[in-house]
């Protein structure tokens, strides 16, 4: 798209917020009821994209994409009414003859740059978000998954483009627009371009959420429900190929159930996609060709329990087990955004905080274990965006749990209610009487004012 016509786009829609036309509840539901039918008719063209794109089977797309998108919908539908409704909060007593409320606003213009690991989900839930609050938006999704992209510029399309308007386009796109001033700007990525996106709000000091990555650990205990743990950290790291930000990054295991693990793990990898899961229609594809050869390359330390076979050409990745691994080696030293596990055993529960540490803050972790107390230490212990227990990914899946980083896995929080106060300016109003004109806090000042005034005051 031309710098030109992106311009006009921007010029359309500060326009348009200033008529004040978003500050209608009944017209934000009304767009948003209008998305909802878009998205149903195009659901089958979501899925066929998503196949050319990812190779990404169709109960994925309808679990974490479309699915995913289509229940925030009706929630946010269901309660717009109620959260854009004015708080009334306490007035202190200094206040006196006040009262006080908090009143959602929309920011304005929204920039939203969106990702390509789950292309449709991760552009239109904090859409949603934007729109609900009432803001006009720009979003910008990534080239690398060009047919899915045509599809949502197809649903887009149909909306009018002073509301919310799909730019395409390459990396100097993403530059231009970050050139420009919007009223909050919403960057989903690497922690790398993320800083980047922050540096460039900085510069207009615009507001921003990241929702970043990093390497998610995963700890199964001694007294773990091994069977369940095997199958769900199998599950949760290999939907999508891996390539999901919030998936076990590695698993930290004590060392008297390792050996069962890897047998339980691998014959469930076994009856999730078969002998050849290349041949799966289940199983996802990499990205691109480069992404396989780097994930080839991280395969070189610790022994392969199972998988280890890569084919750039295809961007196919086996599911691969990797034990013996050491917290320095290079597998332990990035997010691995792909389908290898490394298992590193321990001895002693404590060196599970010793190794977590050696990473920043991550966007997940995960324990399994039977005892509660263990649970609490650990939780208390370790720092995360989310945390499951017993459980993989799902935490993400539920309207009522803020979904966001913390440190370099991310700033901010969406998801349900967070999605629409993320995008308002909680606005605090504090409305005065004119009955009367309390003459305490005019000068001249003197002894009991003063007085008067820290009796108040405390």
């Amino acid at each position: 798209m031309e710098k030109e016509e992106i311009d006009l786009i921007i010029r359309s829609q500060r326009k348009f917020f200033a008529t004040g036309k978003t500050f209608d509840i009944s017209f934000r539901i009304t767009i948003l009821k209008q998305l909802r039918t878009l998205i149903t008719e195009h659901e089958k063209e979501i899925v066929d994209a998503l196949w050319h794109d990812f190779h990404k089977p169709e109960f994925e797309v309808m679990a974490t994409e479309t699915g995913f998108v289509i229940k925030e919908l009706n929630y946010i539908i269901s309660k717009l009414q109620r959260w854009t409704r004015s708080k009334r909060v306490r007035t202190p007593l200094v206040h006196f003859l006040s009262h006080s409320y908090v009143a959602p606003q929309p920011y304005g213009q929204v920039l939203i740059l969106s990702p390509w690991n789950f292309p449709f989900q991760l552009a239109f839930m904090p859409l949603l978000g934007a729109l609900a609050a009432g803001n006009c938006v720009i979003l910008k999704a990534s080239g690398k998954v060009p047919n899915v992209a045509s599809v949502m510029g197809k649903i887009l399309g149909n909306l009018p483009s002073e509301i919310v308007a799909m730019i395409k386009g390459d990396h100097f796109t993403n530059e231009y627009l970050l050139d420009q001033k919007f009223d909050y700007i919403f960057f989903t990525g690497s922690p790398g371009v993320g800083k980047h996106v922050m540096k460039k709000a900085a510069e207009n000091l615009t507001p921003v959420s990241l929702e970043l990555g990093g390497k998610n650990p995963c700890v199964v205990a001694a007294d773990a429900r091994l069977d369940y743990a095997a199958k769900r950290i199998a599950w949760g790291k290999l939907i999508n190929c891996g390539q999901t930000c919030v998936s076990p990054d590695y698993v930290l295991i004590d060392k008297s159930i390792k050996d069962k693990f890897l047998e339980l793990i691998t014959r469930e990898i076994n009856l999730f996609y078969g002998d050849n899961p290349e041949k799966s229609n289940d199983f996802a594809r990499i990205i691109n060709s480069e992404n396989v050869s780097r994930l080839s390359a991280l395969m070189k330390n610790g022994q392969i329990v199972t998988g280890g076979i890569t084919d750039p050409v295809n961007r196919y990745v086996a599911p691969t087990i990797i034990k013996d691994v050491k917290p320095g080696d290079p597998i332990m030293r990035e997010e691995i955004f792909g389908p290898l596990l490394p298992v590193i055993d321990f001895e002693k529960f404590e060196e599970v905080y010793g190794i977590i540490e050696q990473n920043p803050k991550p966007l997940a972790t995960y324990i399994f274990s039977t005892n509660k107390k263990l649970v609490r230490e650990f939780m208390m212990k370790t720092q995360s965006g989310s945390a499951a227990v017993n459980e993989t990914v799902m935490q993400i899946a539920s309207q009522y749990l803020p979904y966001g980083g913390i440190g370099s896995s991310g700033i901010g929080r969406y998801h349900g209610k967070k999605s629409f106060e993320t995008f308002s300016n909680m606005r605090s109003v504090l409305v005065k009487s004119n009955l009367l004109d309390v003459w305490l806090r005019y000068p001249p000042y003197s002894k009991l004012k003063t007085k008067i005034v820290r009796f108040l005051m405390n």
